[in-house]
């Protein structure tokens, strides 16, 4: 299993390098450092000299990968690639082009991404695999029907009109639960509770959906029939060994998400004013700050490459077999 463990983690490195280098063309080469100058600066006819100062501000007049005008190892370690790319690596973020310290911001707005992010994920996570059960225990019945009615509709409902509604409803008609804002310690979680609700609300149908679809698959095996040809009932059928051996498909799906609960989401966050990672990168978007975006780019890349080999050791803890693979 180690040696499986080991095998994964090596094979991450070239992705997460594709990922900086990918990431450094689409900055630097595809949108140079003039053009970013240009956009930030927001003018029709901007002078070269400002273009310059602008670049010499953020440390973006450097070559791109070699500099013929330094000496010795500087002739790479002086160069864009290596000041802005080669960091991140070791999640050396730098100064966004506003000033701020890029990992500082990072660490402070990472606990409210995770309060949000982790209480709508578990909740809703229980939510969807309840659901999905009582769909499958009571299949090609009037419930299921119903079930499958309402999944729908939940899903053709944009995730914005729940948004809006649910702060027009409980927060401005019923003011039960402040709109929007964020405070520290227990003081956060009456901010949290309607975000909350409308996250797990919002992901129902598309969550039942799918975990129907794979209780379904699990339902007409051999084992299944096997199980009911003993004497158990369908209720222990399905709790017991239906849900035991769709672990595999569960733990795709829920593994790989965990790391990126740090990243927030980027519309509850900016709806609800929480001082998240998600509002952190969409106000760094519409401030054109491209050092925040590149290094929000290239955390997301690590966090999900990280989830990927989550998910591959669960994998081995769950079925024994693919420690042979």
């Amino acid at each position: 299993m180690i040696n499986y463990i080991l095998r994964r983690c090596v094979y991450s490195i070239p992705l997460l390098l594709g990922v900086n280098i990918l990431t450094f063309v689409l900055f630097f080469v595809v949108n140079s450092p003039d053009d970013m100058a240009r956009m930030h600066l927001g003018q029709k006819h901007v002078t070269a000299q400002a273009i310059d100062n602008w670049k010499r501000q953020r440390g973006y007049d450097l070559p791109l990968l070699w500099n013929n005008a330094a000496e010795g190892q500087g002739k790479f370690t002086n160069t864009l690639f290596f000041e802005k790319s080669i960091g991140l690596f070791w999640f050396q973020f730098g100064v966004s082009d506003s000033g701020r310290n890029i990992g500082a911001d990072i660490r402070e707005r990472a606990l409210p991404s995770l309060a949000l992010a982790l209480p709508t994920f578990v909740i809703g996570l229980l939510v969807n695999i309840s659901f999905a059960l009582l769909m499958v225990l009571f299949r090609n019945s009037y419930l299921e029907y119903a079930g499958l009615v309402v999944c729908v509709v939940l899903m053709s409902v944009s995730s914005l009109f729940y948004i809006i509604g649910g702060q027009f409803l409980f927060g401005k008609t019923l003011n039960l639960v402040p709109i929007s804002g964020y405070d520290d310690g227990l003081a956060s979680i009456k901010f949290l509770i309607l975000p909350v609700l409308i996250g797990v609300f919002s992901g129902v149908g598309a969550g039942v959906r799918w975990y129907r679809t794979l209780f379904l698959e699990e339902i007409g095996k051999d084992y299944v029939r096997t199980a009911r040809a003993k004497g158990l009932t369908e209720t222990a059928t399905v709790f017991r060994h239906v849900l035991r051996n769709a672990m595999i498909p569960i733990l795709t799906g829920v593994v790989v998400v965990l790391p990126l609960l740090f990243m927030g989401s980027l519309i509850m966050e900016s709806f609800f004013s929480i001082p998240g990672l998600g509002s952190y990168t969409i106000d760094a978007i519409n401030s054109q700050d491209f050092a925040i975006v590149r290094s929000m780019v290239f955390l997301g890349s690590v966090l999900y490459v990280f989830g990927l080999l989550l998910t591959d050791i669960s994998y081995t803890l769950a079925d024994p077999r693919v420690r042979l693979s």
